[in-house]
């Protein structure tokens, strides 16, 4: 399965934000929208990511004035990208070994969504469970002779 399988299940709404927003503003529009990350535009280009992540680092760090602090002070900038044509396999080694939760599924200079660690398993999850209900079938119709072995 490729990256663009899984966005095509998942649905390509996306969520961004500029980095000249508030921090406040980032949490809110994720509490609202039920999402752990918004992918930071500025001028046209993704410039970074905001996850849950960094949202706790400058809570923690920022005490009571966290609110006010710019996106662009706490995303990740330049963030690991996945593309398309990516396996799924390729992409589980790549969110592991970077420690993402959330990659920027990118085409050229173009978002075409995120991928979550959540949205690969659930297509995991799918894949296998087609597979299973596939291998049934192939026994269930397995000529009788050739199944007992006589």
């Amino acid at each position: 399965m490729q990256v663009k399988e899984i966005l095509a299940i998942k649905g390509t709404v996306l969520y961004t934000i500029a980095p000249a927003r508030t921090l406040g503003e980032a949490v809110a529009a994720m509490s609202d929208n039920d999402v752990g990350s918004l992918v930071c535009f500025d001028g046209g280009r993704m410039v970074g990511m905001l996850t849950f992540r960094e949202v706790l680092k400058a809570v923690n760090a920022g005490g009571s004035g966290w609110g006010g602090l710019k996106v662009a002070d706490v995303m990740v900038r330049d963030p690991v990208v996945a593309d398309p044509e990516m396996e799924m396999d390729d992409l589980r080694r790549m969110m592991i070994e970077h420690h993402s939760r959330y990659l920027p599924v990118m085409e050229g200079t173009t978002l075409m969504g995120v991928i979550s660690f959540h949205d690969v398993a659930r297509a995991v999850l799918e894949e296998q469970s087609f597979e299973n209900r596939m291998l049934k079938a192939y026994i269930r119709d397995w000529p009788e002779g050739e199944r007992t072995g006589s």
